[in-house]
């Protein structure tokens, strides 16, 4: 906070009070289950808003952040800096020719807070669905002490794996298998392709990474989480957003 104020950053004393002074709004609390309750002010005074990952803490409460977004016709978008990495951007957008599939790693530290990855694991699902895209329908995961490995199958045959890892080197990246061959993903270059990003979708309003494909990884981990407690059973993604939809639904009308 002091060296916030030393570079001239006023601190206020609520969002209230912040929302009287700002034109669009980074929410940046690092704890998910916040969010929610946080969100709900920013999108009914209607200011774009661009939220730290996680958007939520569970699958549940990002469903019903998308919801009000829509509600109240609020742009919104969440992000980790990995899916603006050139490298990334570059396999997305075909410079490789098609991705045949993709094996992507990350830290994933637990907190106790949160569900599984949603925490840190989700900087390497998103380098997962950066370079694969949507449309995973069903998940498994194995796990050990020190490490989880979720194999994601995609609705047209392809497979793609995440790798959360809590023991040795903190390490970004991954494999890319493309019509050119394998094609090495890229890692943490630190956070100005993200801000590039946020400042583009604030002077247009147009978001970079749509909540379809937000939702469909918070899916992608939280049918891990059922595969793990289910000892690596094969998990629908579709059941499991339609499960946490209905959840998020009833925790909506609650708040009216």
């Amino acid at each position: 906070t002091e060296k916030a104020k030393e570079n001239g950053v006023e601190i206020v004393s609520s969002i209230t009070e912040l929302l009287e002074k700002v034109d669009c709004v980074m929410l940046e609390t690092n704890d998910g289950n916040l969010h929610l309750e946080q969100a709900i002010e920013v999108l009914k005074s209607g200011k774009p808003m661009f939220i730290d990952k996680p958007v939520a803490a569970d699958l549940v409460d990002a469903i019903a952040i998308f919801k009000l977004a829509d509600q109240y016709n609020v742009p919104i978008f969440s992000s980790s800096a990995l899916r603006f990495v050139p490298k990334n951007v570059d396999l997305r957008n075909g410079k490789y020719g098609k991705v045949l599939g993709a094996d992507c790693y990350s830290p994933a530290p637990s907190e106790p807070s949160h569900p599984d990855f949603s925490w840190y694991g989700i900087h390497g699902v998103e380098i997962l669905y950066t370079i694969m895209g949507t449309g995973c329908k069903e998940v498994a995961r194995m796990s050990s002490e020190g490490t989880d490995v979720v194999t994601g199958l995609w609705e047209d045959g392809r497979l793609g794996t995440f790798r959360g890892n809590r023991t040795g080197k903190h390490i970004y990246g991954g494999t890319a298998i493309c019509d050119s061959g394998a094609v090495i993903a890229g890692g943490y270059e630190g956070y100005a392709c993200l801000l590039t990003e946020i400042l583009k979708f604030f002077k247009t309003k147009l978001v970079p990474v749509s909540a379809t494909e937000t939702l469909e990884l918070f899916t992608f981990m939280a049918a891990s989480n059922e595969s793990k407690r289910l000892g690596g059973k094969p998990i629908s993604m579709k059941q499991t957003f339609e499960k946490a939809e209905k959840q998020a639904q009833k925790k909506l009308s609650k708040l009216k």
